[in-house]
């Protein structure tokens, strides 16, 4: 039995979320006050927003349950065209 090489190619997803609008949309609430009710800073609220950090599941439940909205309507995951 002889093994080969094969080439595997990957596409990175893209995970988009719409807390700024919801943020805005929720009495214009800030970074600062989002952190504080699901427990994380404001830098980390900064860069899920930001799409420089992806939360984990436990922090977009909470991001979700805060905005009373189901997880996938905060976060949609995109697959980048090939």
């Amino acid at each position: 039995m002889r093994l080969t090489k094969s080439k595997i190619i990957v596409r990175k997803m893209v995970i988009q979320n719409q807390i700024r609008a919801l943020r805005f949309g929720h009495r214009e609430m800030t970074q600062q006050e989002l952190a504080e009710r699901i427990g994380v800073s404001r830098q980390t609220v900064n860069a899920i927003e930001g799409g420089k950090y992806f939360p984990s599941l436990e922090v977009a439940f909470r991001i979700a349950q805060v905005f009373v909205r189901p997880v996938d309507e905060v976060f949609e995951c995109v697959m980048p065209p090939r």
